[in-house]
């Protein structure tokens, strides 16, 4: 009888390491499982966004775009369904090459992965995979409570000069998913905060059914008090089904509205 108090003390952390990614792993390997989660690397995914953009003293404005991603080729394409005015608009990713397309010239210009989404919050390298482990260096790592999350607080600099952000905070929780980043300059000024509270989760992957964005510098003064912009985009119908080849090219983007 004194073998099974024996055989339950070991199993203790044997069990606590399996529900616990953040035991035992070092901070890099925790930001490449993250992007593991995030990027769909064997298959295809398309899904609608819903993007709300509210400006203080304005109204908010909403656009709904179709998102297809092919991870494993560098690849995404976005068409824009909402509004009326901006209906046909698109951009297509292809490696580190971005151009977005206007119906109304007909005509592909080059873009970049900094630069905002439709005016909003949002930028153009929010839509693509996750590649934190390639494009960060870690600083710094602290076990940190976010809500009733339990999760590592992570520092990051980037490790070339082409990142949208110089600096990075990022909160991991224990299931190895992003639920908070801090985006900053070079300086340390505070540039936006972007928020994750819930996923999907479809077989073994995940996707974000909310993606909070809060501008620390954009916005107005409401009554006396500073009110930041904010941009909220919604996921919806996510898919991992194949898409056709033909949807990744500039020919798609000129006929999907036609």
């Amino acid at each position: 009888m004194k073998v099974f108090p024996l055989k339950s003390k070991l199993l203790v952390p044997v069990i606590l390491f399996l529900v616990s990614p953040l035991w035992g792993i070092s901070d890099t390997d925790l930001l490449r499982q993250a992007d593991r989660l995030a990027s769909y690397m064997d298959t295809d995914f398309s899904a609608e966004y819903t993007i709300i953009q509210e400006k203080p003293g304005q109204s908010r404005t909403k656009t709904v775009a179709g998102v297809f991603r092919r991870d494993s080729r560098e690849t995404y394409v976005i068409v824009i369904m909402e509004p009326r005015i901006s209906k046909g608009q698109g951009y297509l990713k292809q490696g580190k090459t971005l151009w977005f397309y206007d119906p109304g010239s007909k005509r592909f210009n080059s873009s970049s992965s900094q630069e905002r989404f439709q005016n909003t919050n949002a930028r153009n390298s929010d839509f693509t995979r996750s590649t934190l482990a390639e494009d960060y260096r870690v600083i710094s790592g602290t076990d940190a409570p976010l809500g009733s999350l339990k999760c590592r607080l992570i520092t990051l600099e980037a490790a070339s000069s082409g990142m949208t952000y110089p600096r990075m905070k990022i909160w991991i929780s224990e299931d190895g998913l992003v639920r908070k980043t801090e985006d900053y300059s070079l300086s340390g000024q505070l540039l936006r905060t972007s928020a994750i509270t819930d996923y999907y989760r479809i077989g073994s992957r995940y996707v974000p059914k909310q993606i909070l964005f809060v501008d620390a510098l954009r916005g107005s003064t409401i009554n006396g008090a500073f009110v930041n912009e904010r941009t909220q985009i919604t996921i919806t119908k996510p898919s991992f089904k194949k898409v056709a080849d033909s949807v990744f090219s500039k020919t798609f983007l000129e006929t999907v509205n036609r």
